[in-house]
This record gives structure tokens, sequence and C-alpha cells, in this order.
């Protein structure tokens, strides 16, 4: 038998073709289509993609400026910047942050500090995909152990970095002051100046204090910036394209490092501050606070506990003595309320008085003593310098009136900022009738004039003032503003002191007649600083001063051994030297020295020897 069979086989054959032709077109169409979108990426979208793939290759990064060095007269460096290899993070670039800070601390060591400065810096960073420092001052171990773990480590780096330093440390920390990373206060200001904001683009410190920060518009330099090749990692493949920034500004300082560590060295143990001026120029020769503290500390981060061991510290170490620091003037004032008194005809060279050891107001039962309880006997203007007599300048300071002695006391500084660049000078008090009116809501009285008459009372002055006032009573009236900065990149630039008035006295020769009657502070046989005299090398005119700290009741004697250590007088001393052509001026305060002539006369005299032996040299 035989079976039929009844498939229509030409049937299938149109069928197979229709479908092939179908599926064909199907694949033409599909290959059109992708032909097309190729064609379309690749010429229409070009430059697009070309820009993405080149910025996820080509960076444009902005390059920081190296900060300006900073010298002294001498040309000895006080501020240089070292290099450092730090151990950098991009978070955006880690596949874990904690678990490559816990690699890192397993490879190298990662401290406490460590991470809280890196929080710190990761939390006001300006930018994503910045680098975010971890460590600084690697070893070249830990640099190799890095390199050789690089592959498990996207994201980290170790990178040279040009970071401050301060060779002198705490000698010179007040006055230089100190830079640090920049915060998001610092940064918050910096934005609010497009200039600035681009400046600073790749800075990571600016200046907080002293020099640093008053010059930070010079030290700074501007920004540069160049075009690197990257990996998909991101580390640096190689700089195709580079503009150089520019170098921040080299600055001289008037300082003299010779004075600045002798000040240190013989203040070493005390609280106080030294100040010494260059009479002809108003350049700051020496600008000493102690304590002190070591500003490097500062630079790449302080810590909570180590700040606050500085700043709980009863000693005060951050506080700059020398421009901030306000004290009654006591007897160093008396030069001044004398040449105000001759000034005002309200006394002469030959006017005398006899000083019982006190002194007595009218009408008023008390009494104003005498540092010399006995008395000084007949006394004219010279002999009550000479020997500080307190009842002379009492009785003179009243003949003339507040009303005369705080103008003419105004002329050599005292109640205002006199300098052009320490910033963290103050006014200190120079009181009168209004500004007990005002800030006491009391009237003046006459027994307040007494007590200025010696320098004591509402009236506070700050060594830096003292010292300007000393150098421009050596001046002969006149005015040269105190400021620090010499020289630009070496060249020196011009200091004009702007609309002060120069002092005229009525009498020039009542200058003269100061300084001998100041000279003979040291070298007279009843002078308050004749201990100066084994060691006088060149002669000096100065004046000494004992500051009461704590009021002593009326009859009752000065006992040092009953008061604490705190309480007792602070020791002042000024002078200048040599008496016939002054060509420095030195202010010192010894906080609780009492006895001026043992304490902080000697440091005056070894600073002005040393100035004036050198230039004799």
């Amino acid at each position: 038998m035989w079976e039929q069979s009844f498939r229509d086989k030409s049937f299938e054959r149109r069928l197979f073709r229709a479908r092939a032709i179908v599926a064909a077109i199907i694949v033409l169409i599909a290959l059109g289509g992708l032909t097309w979108r190729m064609v379309y990426l690749q010429v229409e979208l070009h430059e697009k993609y070309k820009d993405l793939s080149d910025n996820n290759r080509v960076q444009i990064r902005p390059v920081g400026p190296n900060r300006g060095l900073i010298y002294d007269r001498n040309g000895v460096l006080l501020a240089e910047n070292i290099p450092y290899y730090s151990l950098t993070i991009v978070p955006e670039r880690t596949r874990d942050l904690e678990e490559t800070l816990q690699f890192l601390n397993d490879l190298v060591g990662v401290s406490e500090r460590d991470r809280e400065q890196f929080e710190k810096r990761l939390s006001y960073r300006r930018r994503p995909f910045e680098p975010v420092v971890l460590r600084h001052k690697l070893s070249e171990e830990e640099i190799a152990a890095v390199a050789v773990n690089r592959y498990y480590l996207p994201g980290v780096d170790v990178e040279a970095q040009l970071v401050r330093h301060y060779p002198q440390g705490k000698a010179f920390a007040h006055v230089l002051g100190y830079v640090g990373r920049i915060n998001q206060m610092d940064q918050e200001k910096l934005e609010q100046d497009e200039e600035n904001k681009r400046r600073y683009s790749a800075t990571q410190y600016i200046g907080k204090t002293g020099i640093e920060r008053r010059y930070e518009h010079l030290l700074h330099g501007n920004v540069g910036y160049e075009k690197v090749e990257t990996n998909a990692r991101g580390r640096l493949l190689r700089t195709l394209e580079r503009q150089n920034p520019e170098p921040g500004t080299d600055l001289t300082l008037h300082l003299d490092s010779r004075l600045q560590l002798l000040a240190a060295e013989l203040m070493e143990g005390r609280r106080g501050a030294v100040v010494a001026i260059e009479v002809e120029t108003g350049g700051i020769l020496a600008h000493f606070s102690n304590p002190s503290f070591d500003p490097n500390a500062f630079v790449t981060g302080i810590s909570y506990a180590d700040y606050g061991l500085l700043n709980n510290d009863p000693d005060k170490p951050l506080i700059d003595r020398a421009g901030y620091g306000t004290y009654p003037p006591a007897s160093t004032l008396k030069p001044f309320i004398g040449l105000a008194a001759l000034q005002a005809g309200a006394t002469s060279w030959n006017y005398r008085i006899k000083d019982p050891g006190w002194y007595q107001l009218d009408n008023d039962e008390r009494f104003y003593r005498d540092w010399k309880r006995e008395g000084h006997g007949t006394v004219d203007l010279e002999a009550a310098v000479v020997e500080s007599c307190d009842t002379y300048f009492y009785d003179i300071a009243v003949r003339t009136g507040i009303d005369r002695l705080t103008p003419f006391l105004g002329k050599f500084g005292f109640g205002r900022d006199m300098s052009l660049d320490v910033i963290t000078a103050t006014s200190g008090l120079l009181p009168d009738k209004e500004w007990k009116r005002a800030y006491r809501r009391s009237a003046w009285y006459p027994g307040d004039t007494v007590n200025l008459g010696i320098g004591q009372g509402f009236m506070l002055v700050t060594p830096l003032q003292m010292a300007t006032a000393t150098a421009v009573l050596a001046n002969r009236g006149k005015w040269q503003v105190p400021h620090l900065l010499l020289a630009e990149n070496d060249e020196p630039i011009a200091i004009e002191h702007g609309p002060i008035d120069d002092i005229q006295l009525n009498d020039e020769r009542n200058w003269d007649r100061m300084f001998t009657a100041m000279e003979h502070v040291i070298t007279g046989r009843h002078g308050t600083a004749r201990s100066l005299l084994k060691n006088l090398r060149f002669p000096i005119a100065g004046k000494t001063g004992t500051a009461q700290v704590v009021s002593i009741p009326q009859g009752e004697k000065y006992d040092s051994e009953a008061l604490k250590e705190r309480q007792r007088d602070h020791a002042w001393f000024m002078g200048f030297g040599p008496v016939e052509n002054p060509q420095i001026a030195v202010a010192v305060l010894v906080e609780n020295g009492e006895s001026s002539g043992r304490t902080a006369a000697p440091i005056a005299q070894a600073l002005i020897n040393e100035y004036l032996g050198g230039a004799e040299g």
C-alpha cells in the first residue's frame, strides 16, 4: 500500500521565501538603525562625547603659589616653607572610606588626632574630589608601604607639600603669628570676593595672627593652573599644560633676631614683655612677650587637648603682652608729666617743694604717700625724676590739671593705637573727665589727677605704647610711627606717619634737660637705676617704674612677703641710648617683678648694649 501526501510544497516554499524576506528587511532596518546611530554618535555628537571623555581623562587643576618668606633686618630667616610628604584621600574615589581608613591605620598608623583633623578638614573642604590630608610628615618607610599597596587603595595618594615652618620657634610667635588651615569661617569670607575665591582655590593655609595675617595679601601670591591626564582611579599620569603660579612676596622686617632672642633668654621664667624701637625710623627691633608658645604646632592643626592646655594656662601664653597687655605706667610716666607741667607753666626746673613723705589736697583728709616714707627733702624737677619723688609729681599734676595733662600725654601716643602693622596692638586708656563721666558715671576728682601724676589710677598703657612714647621723647618730639615691615622682595618701603603732629615745646631746651635728668637716674648717686652702672657700656637715659597690682590700705607698708606672687608690684623700665644721639628706645615690663632696678632695667640695658655694640662693631 502506499500513502498519498497532502502537503503543498509549493505553498511552503512561497511561505518560507516571504518569511525570509521579512526577516531580511528587519535585519537590514536594524543594521541601518545601528549604522545611523553610530554615525550620529561619532559625527554629530563627536564634540560632546570628546569633551566628556576628556573630562574623565584630562582635568584642570589649580596650583597653589609658594608663600613668601620672612626675614629679619640682617637676613636671618624667620618663616620658611619646608617639604612635607602628606597622606591624602579623595573620598569620592574610595570604595569604602571607613574600610580605607582602617587599612591605612594598619599599614602606617593613624592616630585619633589624625582622624579628628581629617574629619574637620573633610567637613569644610571647598569642592568634591578635592584631596583631604589624613597625615603629615610621612617617613620614607611609610611612603614605601603606601606605594606597594596602591592597588588596594583607590583615592589614596602621597603628596609632597610645602608647609610653613618657624625655625626660631617661641621667640617670634606673637609678632610673626602663624598660618593655619582655611576653616569654614575663612572660606565664607574668601567666597565673598571672587578674586580671593580664585586666588585661594588651591590654598590650604592662611595667615591667622601677627605678621602672617597682617600681610597675607603680600605673602600669599597668585594661583596657577595645570592641565593633567589621569587614569580611571584619578592618579596623575602626566601634565599636559601648565601656567606657573606667582609666588608670594618675601618680606624683610625691622626685627633684629639678636635682640629678640636675647629678650627671650633674659625673660625666661618671667611673665612680661619687651619692645625695642629704632628711634630714627620707628622700626620695631624687638617685640617679645613671655610666656610664649610654639607656632609650628598650629600650622598643620593643633589638637583640642593641646589647645585647651594653652588656652587654660593661668600664665596666658597665647596673649601678646607687648601689644595687647595693659598696665598702669607707674613712674615711667613721670618724665612726660614733667614735660606737660613745664609746657603748661605749672612748674619750672627751679621750682622746688619740701617732701615730707606725703601729699595732701586742700580740704582733704587723705594722705597720698610717697614710696619713701620719710620723704626726699627739698627737691626740684630733676631730683624728682632721678629719685622718682612721688610727692613732687602729685603736686605738679594737680597744678597742671587734667584738662592740660591728658591732651599733652596724647601727643606721645598714649590712649591711641599708633602702630601701623602690629595686629594685636590696643589703645590702652588715657582717662579724662569725659571718659570718667561716660564709663564710670562719676565726676573727675582732684584725687584722680593726683594718682595720674605718678602713673597710677585709671591710666593703662601697653609696653608697645611705652616704647613708642619713649622713642618720640628720644627723638625730641619728632614722630616716627612704629612699624615692622622694612622691605618687600629686598626693596625698601617708605613709611609716612600721616597726620600726626610732631611735639613742639615752648622751650626746646627742655628736651635736653629731661635727657640729663633721665641719665642721672642711672648715673646719679640717688638714681633709682644706679644698679646699671656696673654694666654701663653706653650712656643711657631711663626711668624706672613700680606699678601697684593691689591697693595697700592707707597707713600700711607694702610687704612683699605678705602678698601672693601675682599680687606683687609690676616692674617697668623705659630708656634710650646713647643719650646725645639716641638710636634705640626700649620698654620692659616684668609682671610682679617688683624692683625695676633688679628685674626690668638690666634687661633693657642688655638690649641697648647688644644693639649699640653691634652697630659699633
